[in-house]
């Protein structure tokens, strides 16, 4: 009996195809932080993204003492009880505003963080295995960011998306400044594909819309990896959302970070 036992289980092994285990879940990325839950861009949002042990993507801009700094729009009204252009405030004018309030007077007082300063709260949650999604807003910061990237050790967790999925000339900046910091290229849809995932200076294909398994394979036959953004997920698209793990997408941007951690951790 046990010698039959045992021929079973040897047979089970053999015939089980080695791909049939589900892939790893997709790494949860929060658009600038946990939207629904903390003001945009600020150190609270990204820090509670952390904790929860989800990544998050920031926006980069400079101000104009060129230091860099996390805000989305080249305004500052929507977000800040300041007005008038990003680039031309100092970052002690910028530092002087007040970044929370306008979501909820319990974040009064939250500052436009650094990106130093968010890559030095990225660095402290080094046991995390999270994603976190770099926007270069702004011209000529993409060498900026990945030294500071690499000060605080860093890098490897970074993908760099923004101006970078679309300008091969932010790619080749990228590149010169550390041929470890990954670039996405963007494909808008299946056609251009082929010429996203072909590009020498990209590490990820940045998708607009679910792949095909058949996409994925190729991807990994390639030696790349998969980052799903836009609206096919942006929202509360579960079905997309498990629809892109089934087929091993690596990483999703979502508004619904939360919401998303909680559908992948259930059966898809």
């Amino acid at each position: 009996m046990f010698l039959l036992t045992l021929a079973i289980a040897v047979l089970f092994v053999l015939v089980v195809p080695v791909g049939a285990a589900d892939p790893p879940r997709p790494l949860v990325v929060g658009h600038r932080g946990l939207l629904h839950h903390a003001p945009e861009n600020t150190l609270a949002g990204f820090r509670a993204c952390l904790e929860l042990r989800i990544g998050f993507e920031f926006d980069v801009a400079r101000s104009a003492d060129s230091r860099l700094v996390c805000i989305h729009d080249d305004d500052l009204k929507r977000t800040t009880d300041g007005a008038g252009k990003v680039s031309e405030r100092t970052l002690a004018d910028l530092r002087r505003l007040d970044a929370g309030r306008w979501f909820d007077p319990k974040f009064a007082g939250e500052p436009i963080p650094t990106v130093d300063e968010i890559l030095k709260l990225v660095a402290e949650h080094k046991q995390h295995d999270v994603l976190i999604a770099v926007d270069l807003k702004a011209d000529g910061v993409a060498a900026d960011v990945v030294r500071l990237a690499e000060t605080h050790a860093v890098l490897p967790r970074l993908l760099f998306i923004g101006t970078t999925i679309e300008q091969p000339a932010v790619r080749d900046a990228l590149k010169r400044a550390s041929r470890k910091a990954q670039a996405a290229v963007v494909a808008n849809k299946p056609e251009e594909f082929a010429t996203a995932l072909g590009d020498g200076n990209g590490d990820w294909v940045y998708f607009r819309y679910v792949p095909s398994a058949d996409e994925m394979a190729k991807v990994r036959a390639a030696g790349r990896k998969a980052f799903l953004a836009g609206k096919t997920v942006a929202g509360q698209e579960t079905e997309n959302w498990k629809a892109a793990a089934r087929v091993g997408v690596d990483g999703i941007l979502t508004d619904y970070a939360v919401e998303l951690a909680a559908t992948l951790r259930s059966k898809h």
